[in-house]
């Protein structure tokens, strides 16, 4: 079993903290994984995206042609990583910002309002949390809990204690969304 995603949006969006967020469950789920980030110069407003696989098997490359799922957080990530996705994929698309629907009808398209939902709950900037717990509804990966205790994990080492909160109702939220 190979599950492969891409992650993308402009920076600042969160994409490569999902993106890592996603990778460290699947390792804690027991899964072989790799993620490997990709963004421009710019801190805030650049393109970003990663890629990450999980396998029950060995992985020979991190680099992802044709993702089993996309995250599209913005529409320029949409239009250059739709085409890519593998017939009968996951397209998770973030329609507070992407206004246009996916133009392929052999996969599964998923509009979530994740930055309107991210608002709702208080923290605008955790639309990232909520297209993350979308996908992992969609796909079935692993459990949210597996997420949850990794972005847990991820964000107290970071000293970002307070947000875990907000960022823990987001995940259940876009989960809920699917």
């Amino acid at each position: 079993m190979d599950n492969t995603f891409i992650f993308a949006g402009f920076g600042g969006q969160g994409v490569i903290l999902a993106g890592k967020l996603l990778a460290q469950a699947g390792a804690d789920y027991g899964l072989e994984v790799t993620w490997l980030p990709s963004y421009g110069p710019e801190m805030r407003g650049g393109t970003a995206n990663c890629t990450v696989v999980l396998s029950d098997e060995p992985i020979g490359s991190p680099v992802v042609d044709n993702p089993s799922a996309l995250v599209a957080m913005n529409l320029p990530s949409l239009e250059r990583f739709e085409k890519a996705v593998v017939e009968a994929g996951t397209v998770v698309v973030n329609s507070s910002l992407v206004t246009r629907r996916v133009e392929r009808n052999d996969v599964t398209e998923l509009t979530i309002p994740a930055n309107d939902i991210a608002a709702s709950l208080g923290n605008p900037r955790a639309a990232n949390m909520v297209a993350l717990g979308a996908l992992v509804k969609a796909t079935g990966i692993f459990p949210l809990d597996i997420i949850k205790r990794a972005m847990v994990r991820m964000l107290s080492d970071k000293g970002s204690g307070k947000l875990i909160e907000v960022n823990e109702r987001a995940l259940e939220a876009g989960y809920e969304a699917v």
